[in-house]
């Protein structure tokens, strides 16, 4: 795996159309988003915007990304393997991974950090379970 990006961390009541002007600034696909406490609530992501926000046909400028992020989201420790990692995202059909250590946000994965040796196994992998049903 390559090194996560650079995280973008904002707080749930920022407007969907900030959020995008600071991933567009960061060059970061995804903000997560902390409450006053620094505890991962939710991950708000480009593909939010286009479909909970645009597609609807809802104004970014007066929508928070509470009201549009994906809530709760599905986190990894550091110490897992790449290939556990990709199972997860391929699972739950996303392309963003936080990373949590100890309870403490330490990053973010994205499925282009993968390298294609990565998506092979994955492929041999699900193969293999497919064969054995």
């Amino acid at each position: 795996m390559k090194a996560c990006e650079p995280l973008l961390c904002l707080q749930p009541k920022v407007m969907v159309k900030r959020a995008c002007q600071e991933m567009r600034a960061n060059k970061s696909s995804a903000a997560l988003i902390l409450d006053v406490d620094e505890k991962l609530i939710g991950i708000f992501t480009g593909r939010d915007a286009v479909h909970r926000v645009l597609a609807e046909g809802r104004d970014g400028a007066k929508v928070c990304v509470s009201d549009v992020m994906t809530k709760d989201p599905i986190t990894i420790t550091p110490h897992a393997t790449p290939i556990e990692a990709l199972r997860i995202m391929w699972d739950g059909g996303f392309r963003h991974l936080p990373v949590m250590d100890r309870g403490a946000l330490v990053g973010m994965l994205l499925r282009r950090n993968f390298k294609a040796e990565d998506f092979a196994r994955l492929d041999e992998e699900r193969e293999l379970w497919e064969h054995m049903r």
